[in-house]
Protein backbone atom coordinates (compact mmCIF):
# COMPACT_ATOMS: atom_id res chain seq x y z
CA UNK A 1 0.00 0.00 0.00
CA UNK A 2 1.67 3.39 -1.59
CA UNK A 3 -0.56 5.67 0.48
CA UNK A 4 0.17 5.64 3.81
CA UNK A 5 -2.47 8.56 4.61
CA UNK A 6 -5.22 6.13 4.48
CA UNK A 7 -6.79 3.46 6.57
CA UNK A 8 -5.58 -0.13 5.82
CA UNK A 9 -9.59 -1.50 5.07
CA UNK A 10 -10.77 -4.88 6.80
CA UNK A 11 -13.34 -7.45 6.06
CA UNK A 12 -14.84 -9.87 8.61
CA UNK A 13 -15.43 -13.12 6.74
CA UNK A 14 -18.27 -15.32 8.99
CA UNK A 15 -20.00 -13.43 11.77
CA UNK A 16 -20.18 -16.43 14.58
CA UNK A 17 -18.69 -15.65 17.71
CA UNK A 18 -15.21 -15.09 17.72
CA UNK A 19 -16.00 -12.28 15.07
CA UNK A 20 -16.97 -9.83 17.57
CA UNK A 21 -13.07 -9.77 18.77
CA UNK A 22 -12.29 -9.04 15.53
CA UNK A 23 -14.58 -6.43 14.96
CA UNK A 24 -13.29 -5.14 18.11
CA UNK A 25 -9.86 -4.75 17.13
CA UNK A 26 -10.20 -3.41 14.01
CA UNK A 27 -12.60 -0.54 16.00
CA UNK A 28 -9.41 0.13 18.43
CA UNK A 29 -6.48 0.00 15.90
CA UNK A 30 -5.86 3.80 14.53
CA UNK A 31 -4.93 2.56 11.28
CA UNK A 32 -7.22 -0.01 10.50
CA UNK A 33 -11.40 0.58 9.23
CA UNK A 34 -13.88 -2.15 8.71
CA UNK A 35 -15.27 -2.26 5.24
CA UNK A 36 -17.13 -5.22 4.54
CA UNK A 37 -19.01 -8.05 6.15
CA UNK A 38 -19.59 -11.53 4.54
CA UNK A 39 -21.83 -14.93 6.05
CA UNK A 40 -23.80 -17.12 4.07
CA UNK A 41 -26.49 -16.51 6.36
CA UNK A 42 -27.78 -13.30 4.56
CA UNK A 43 -29.69 -12.59 7.73
CA UNK A 44 -26.62 -12.10 9.42
CA UNK A 45 -24.54 -10.53 7.27
CA UNK A 46 -27.32 -8.16 6.49
CA UNK A 47 -27.64 -7.46 10.56
CA UNK A 48 -23.55 -7.08 10.96
CA UNK A 49 -23.82 -4.74 7.58
CA UNK A 50 -25.98 -2.62 8.78
CA UNK A 51 -24.16 -2.51 12.76
CA UNK A 52 -21.34 -1.28 11.57
CA UNK A 53 -22.51 0.74 8.37
CA UNK A 54 -20.67 -1.58 5.66
CA UNK A 55 -21.40 -3.39 3.34
CA UNK A 56 -22.68 -6.99 3.39
CA UNK A 57 -21.83 -9.92 1.37
CA UNK A 58 -23.30 -13.63 1.28
CA UNK A 59 -20.50 -14.44 -1.63
CA UNK A 60 -16.89 -14.44 -0.42
CA UNK A 61 -15.59 -14.67 -3.97
CA UNK A 62 -17.77 -11.20 -4.67
CA UNK A 63 -16.61 -10.23 -1.64
CA UNK A 64 -12.81 -10.80 -3.10
CA UNK A 65 -13.74 -8.38 -5.87
CA UNK A 66 -14.23 -5.65 -4.06
CA UNK A 67 -11.48 -3.07 -4.53
CA UNK A 68 -12.10 -1.71 -0.40
CA UNK A 69 -10.73 -4.09 1.05
CA UNK A 70 -7.02 -4.69 1.74
CA UNK A 71 -7.60 -7.39 4.14
CA UNK A 72 -9.61 -10.10 5.00
CA UNK A 73 -10.23 -12.25 8.57
CA UNK A 74 -11.44 -15.52 8.44
CA UNK A 75 -13.41 -16.55 11.45
CA UNK A 76 -15.13 -18.98 9.41
CA UNK A 77 -15.06 -22.95 10.18
CA UNK A 78 -11.20 -24.49 10.27
CA UNK A 79 -11.81 -26.89 7.39
CA UNK A 80 -12.38 -23.76 5.42
CA UNK A 81 -9.45 -21.34 6.01
CA UNK A 82 -6.92 -23.02 3.41
CA UNK A 83 -9.06 -22.62 0.18
CA UNK A 84 -10.55 -19.17 1.41
CA UNK A 85 -6.89 -18.36 2.12
CA UNK A 86 -5.70 -19.09 -0.93
CA UNK A 87 -8.58 -17.58 -2.68
CA UNK A 88 -7.98 -14.48 -1.27
CA UNK A 89 -4.34 -14.17 -2.02
CA UNK A 90 -5.10 -15.10 -5.71
CA UNK A 91 -7.52 -11.86 -5.52
CA UNK A 92 -4.42 -9.67 -4.06
CA UNK A 93 -5.61 -9.61 -0.70
CA UNK A 94 -3.72 -10.32 3.23
CA UNK A 95 -5.10 -12.41 5.28
CA UNK A 96 -5.56 -12.84 8.79
CA UNK A 97 -6.45 -16.33 9.67
CA UNK A 98 -8.07 -17.58 13.63
CA UNK A 99 -6.73 -20.71 14.37
CA UNK A 100 -5.87 -23.67 13.63
CA UNK A 101 -5.23 -22.26 10.09
CA UNK A 102 -5.90 -25.43 8.60
CA UNK A 103 -6.58 -29.02 9.69
CA UNK A 104 -3.95 -30.25 7.19
CA UNK A 105 -0.19 -29.51 7.26
CA UNK A 106 -0.31 -29.59 3.35
CA UNK A 107 -3.14 -27.30 3.50
CA UNK A 108 -0.67 -24.94 5.70
CA UNK A 109 2.18 -25.08 3.29
CA UNK A 110 -0.22 -24.06 0.49
CA UNK A 111 -1.54 -21.22 2.30
CA UNK A 112 2.03 -19.98 3.15
CA UNK A 113 3.54 -20.49 -0.75
CA UNK A 114 0.20 -19.11 -2.46
CA UNK A 115 0.51 -15.79 -0.01
CA UNK A 116 4.91 -15.91 -0.67
CA UNK A 117 4.38 -16.02 -4.65
CA UNK A 118 1.52 -13.59 -5.01
CA UNK A 119 2.88 -11.08 -1.93
CA UNK A 120 0.78 -11.13 0.18
CA UNK A 121 0.76 -10.89 4.02
CA UNK A 122 -0.66 -14.11 5.92
CA UNK A 123 -1.12 -13.50 10.21
CA UNK A 124 -2.15 -16.00 11.80
CA UNK A 125 -4.26 -15.93 15.52
CA UNK A 126 -2.69 -16.38 18.88
CA UNK A 127 -3.25 -13.87 20.80
CA UNK A 128 -1.82 -15.26 24.09
CA UNK A 129 1.38 -14.62 22.69
CA UNK A 130 0.28 -10.66 23.00
CA UNK A 131 -0.12 -10.92 26.59
CA UNK A 132 2.43 -8.37 28.64
CA UNK A 133 3.29 -11.58 31.01
CA UNK A 134 3.85 -14.25 28.47
CA UNK A 135 6.08 -11.32 26.60
CA UNK A 136 7.96 -10.73 29.82
CA UNK A 137 8.30 -14.72 29.73
CA UNK A 138 9.72 -14.90 26.45
CA UNK A 139 12.58 -12.30 26.80
CA UNK A 140 13.38 -14.16 30.39
CA UNK A 141 14.56 -17.30 28.36
CA UNK A 142 15.86 -15.55 25.36
CA UNK A 143 18.47 -13.46 27.74
CA UNK A 144 19.03 -17.25 29.42
CA UNK A 145 17.49 -16.28 33.14
CA UNK A 146 16.46 -20.32 33.21
CA UNK A 147 19.58 -21.59 31.48
CA UNK A 148 19.61 -24.76 29.88
CA UNK A 149 15.83 -25.84 29.91
CA UNK A 150 15.04 -29.41 30.73
CA UNK A 151 11.28 -29.94 31.32
CA UNK A 152 8.75 -27.59 29.67
CA UNK A 153 4.79 -28.63 29.73
CA UNK A 154 2.08 -27.48 28.85
CA UNK A 155 -2.05 -28.81 30.11
CA UNK A 156 -5.10 -27.62 28.76
CA UNK A 157 -7.80 -28.56 30.81
CA UNK A 158 -11.10 -27.27 29.66
CA UNK A 159 -14.85 -28.51 30.33
CA UNK A 160 -16.95 -29.11 27.23
CA UNK A 161 -20.27 -31.15 27.73
CA UNK A 162 -22.03 -32.86 24.67
CA UNK A 163 -24.41 -30.20 24.41
CA UNK A 164 -21.03 -27.94 23.52
CA UNK A 165 -20.60 -30.51 20.59
CA UNK A 166 -24.09 -30.81 19.76
CA UNK A 167 -24.60 -26.83 19.64
CA UNK A 168 -23.19 -26.91 15.70
CA UNK A 169 -22.79 -29.36 13.11
CA UNK A 170 -18.85 -28.70 12.13
CA UNK A 171 -17.39 -29.11 15.71
CA UNK A 172 -15.80 -32.47 17.09
CA UNK A 173 -15.86 -33.15 13.29
CA UNK A 174 -12.47 -34.32 11.34
CA UNK A 175 -13.88 -32.25 7.99
CA UNK A 176 -14.13 -29.05 9.85
CA UNK A 177 -13.17 -29.04 13.38
CA UNK A 178 -9.59 -31.45 11.86
CA UNK A 179 -9.40 -32.43 15.56
CA UNK A 180 -10.70 -31.99 19.12
CA UNK A 181 -9.40 -30.86 22.50
CA UNK A 182 -5.56 -30.25 21.09
CA UNK A 183 -7.17 -28.90 17.77
CA UNK A 184 -9.56 -26.13 19.41
CA UNK A 185 -8.86 -25.58 22.60
CA UNK A 186 -4.88 -26.98 23.18
CA UNK A 187 -3.61 -24.77 20.14
CA UNK A 188 -2.85 -21.93 21.98
CA UNK A 189 -0.91 -23.19 24.78
CA UNK A 190 0.57 -25.62 22.44
CA UNK A 191 1.72 -22.58 20.66
CA UNK A 192 2.94 -20.82 23.03
CA UNK A 193 4.89 -23.83 25.18
CA UNK A 194 6.88 -24.10 21.69
CA UNK A 195 7.26 -20.50 21.41
CA UNK A 196 8.90 -20.27 24.32
CA UNK A 197 10.95 -23.19 25.06
CA UNK A 198 12.14 -23.66 21.62
CA UNK A 199 11.05 -26.04 18.27
CA UNK A 200 9.59 -29.71 19.11
CA UNK A 201 12.36 -32.46 17.48
CA UNK A 202 10.39 -35.70 17.91
CA UNK A 203 6.79 -36.73 20.10
CA UNK A 204 4.97 -39.92 21.04
CA UNK A 205 1.37 -39.07 21.63
CA UNK A 206 -2.31 -40.44 22.50
CA UNK A 207 -5.66 -38.81 21.46
CA UNK A 208 -8.84 -39.86 21.90
CA UNK A 209 -12.54 -39.99 22.53
CA UNK A 210 -12.72 -40.64 26.00
CA UNK A 211 -16.00 -39.31 27.49
CA UNK A 212 -17.66 -37.37 24.45
CA UNK A 213 -19.73 -38.91 21.63
CA UNK A 214 -17.86 -37.03 18.71
CA UNK A 215 -15.43 -38.08 16.06
CA UNK A 216 -12.49 -36.15 17.16
CA UNK A 217 -10.40 -36.75 20.46
CA UNK A 218 -11.67 -35.02 23.63
CA UNK A 219 -8.45 -35.95 25.59
CA UNK A 220 -4.65 -36.37 24.55
CA UNK A 221 -1.57 -36.64 25.71
CA UNK A 222 2.00 -36.22 23.91
CA UNK A 223 5.65 -36.89 25.36
CA UNK A 224 7.79 -34.30 23.59
CA UNK A 225 11.79 -34.07 22.70
CA UNK A 226 12.82 -30.54 22.23
CA UNK A 227 15.33 -29.44 19.45
CA UNK A 228 17.12 -27.89 22.85
CA UNK A 229 17.44 -31.26 24.11
CA UNK A 230 14.90 -30.53 26.67
CA UNK A 231 12.23 -32.98 27.19
CA UNK A 232 8.16 -32.05 28.17
CA UNK A 233 5.10 -33.31 28.05
CA UNK A 234 1.43 -32.00 26.71
CA UNK A 235 -2.08 -33.27 27.89
CA UNK A 236 -5.40 -31.60 27.03
CA UNK A 237 -8.91 -32.59 27.70
CA UNK A 238 -12.47 -30.79 27.28
CA UNK A 239 -13.53 -33.33 30.02
CA UNK A 240 -11.87 -31.23 32.99
CA UNK A 241 -14.46 -29.64 35.53
CA UNK A 242 -13.63 -26.60 37.46
CA UNK A 243 -9.71 -26.73 36.22
CA UNK A 244 -7.52 -24.03 35.51
CA UNK A 245 -8.20 -23.84 32.02
CA UNK A 246 -4.22 -23.85 30.46
CA UNK A 247 -0.97 -23.73 32.71
CA UNK A 248 2.80 -23.74 31.25
CA UNK A 249 5.89 -24.94 33.65
CA UNK A 250 9.09 -24.68 32.34
CA UNK A 251 12.07 -25.83 34.55
CA UNK A 252 16.04 -24.73 33.67
CA UNK A 253 19.26 -25.34 35.48
CA UNK A 254 18.71 -21.75 36.85
CA UNK A 255 15.27 -21.48 37.87
CA UNK A 256 11.54 -22.41 37.21
CA UNK A 257 8.74 -20.48 35.76
CA UNK A 258 4.49 -21.35 35.61
CA UNK A 259 2.53 -19.11 34.10
CA UNK A 260 -1.21 -20.25 34.80
CA UNK A 261 -3.47 -18.47 32.18
CA UNK A 262 -1.73 -16.14 31.32
CA UNK A 263 -0.52 -14.40 34.82
CA UNK A 264 3.13 -15.40 36.45
CA UNK A 265 2.53 -17.57 39.15
CA UNK A 266 6.04 -18.75 39.98
CA UNK A 267 9.03 -16.79 38.97
CA UNK A 268 12.01 -18.69 40.98
CA UNK A 269 15.66 -17.97 39.37
CA UNK A 270 18.53 -19.68 41.45
CA UNK A 271 20.54 -16.84 43.07
CA UNK A 272 18.95 -14.17 41.56
CA UNK A 273 15.95 -12.01 42.45
CA UNK A 274 13.68 -11.43 39.18
CA UNK A 275 10.73 -9.08 40.28
CA UNK A 276 7.48 -9.81 38.21
CA UNK A 277 6.08 -6.27 36.98
CA UNK A 278 2.72 -5.05 37.70
CA UNK A 279 1.48 -5.32 33.89
CA UNK A 280 -1.44 -3.09 32.22
CA UNK A 281 -4.63 -5.73 32.57
CA UNK A 282 -4.99 -7.51 29.81
CA UNK A 283 -7.94 -10.13 28.73
CA UNK A 284 -6.61 -12.24 25.81
CA UNK A 285 -9.87 -12.13 24.31
CA UNK A 286 -10.21 -9.28 22.83
CA UNK A 287 -6.97 -7.04 23.44
CA UNK A 288 -4.91 -9.96 22.18
CA UNK A 289 -6.69 -9.78 18.48
CA UNK A 290 -6.66 -6.30 19.00
CA UNK A 291 -2.99 -6.28 19.35
CA UNK A 292 -2.53 -8.71 16.23
CA UNK A 293 -5.23 -6.49 13.73
CA UNK A 294 -3.44 -3.47 14.32
CA UNK A 295 0.55 -5.45 13.99
CA UNK A 296 -1.57 -6.82 10.69
CA UNK A 297 -2.02 -2.90 9.46
CA UNK A 298 1.48 -1.49 10.62
CA UNK A 299 2.62 -4.85 8.78
CA UNK A 300 0.84 -3.77 5.44
CA UNK A 301 1.38 0.12 5.81
CA UNK A 302 4.87 -0.52 6.33
CA UNK A 303 5.42 -3.39 4.18
CA UNK A 304 7.11 -6.06 6.96
CA UNK A 305 5.83 -9.35 8.33
CA UNK A 306 2.84 -9.32 10.61
CA UNK A 307 3.97 -10.31 14.57
CA UNK A 308 2.58 -14.23 14.04
CA UNK A 309 2.73 -15.13 10.50
CA UNK A 310 1.33 -18.77 8.73
CA UNK A 311 4.84 -20.00 9.08
CA UNK A 312 4.23 -19.53 13.12
CA UNK A 313 1.00 -20.89 12.31
CA UNK A 314 2.16 -24.07 11.14
CA UNK A 315 4.59 -25.35 13.69
CA UNK A 316 2.20 -26.15 16.38
CA UNK A 317 -0.48 -27.62 13.52
CA UNK A 318 2.45 -30.09 13.13
CA UNK A 319 2.50 -30.83 16.34
CA UNK A 320 -1.22 -31.60 16.90
CA UNK A 321 -1.05 -33.59 13.65
CA UNK A 322 2.10 -35.53 14.71
CA UNK A 323 0.21 -36.53 18.05
CA UNK A 324 -2.75 -37.93 16.20
CA UNK A 325 -0.32 -39.87 13.94
CA UNK A 326 2.02 -40.95 16.16
CA UNK A 327 -1.68 -42.65 18.45
CA UNK A 328 -2.71 -43.55 14.96
CA UNK A 329 0.61 -45.84 13.95
CA UNK A 330 1.98 -46.15 17.62
CA UNK A 331 5.45 -44.73 17.14
CA UNK A 332 7.34 -41.83 18.06
CA UNK A 333 6.74 -38.61 15.16
CA UNK A 334 9.92 -37.03 13.55
CA UNK A 335 9.01 -33.16 13.22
Amino acid sequence: MSDQSRKVRFAVVGCGGISSSHFTGIERAPEAELAAVCDVDAGRAEQYGAKYGVKAYTDYGQLLTDPDVDVVCLCTPSGMHAGQTIQAAEAGKHVVCEKPMAIRLSDAERMIEACDVIGVKLATIFPRRMSPASQFVKKLLDDGKLGRLSLCSGYVKFYRDQAYYDSAGWRGTWAMDGGGAMMNQGIHTIDLLQWLAGPVDSLHGYARNVLRDIEVEDTAVASLQFKSGALGSIEATTTAYNQPDHRIVLHGDKGTIVLTGDEITTLDVIGERVDIPQFEPFAVIPDGHAAQIRDMALAVLHDREPVVTGLDGKHSLEIILSTYESYRSRREILL
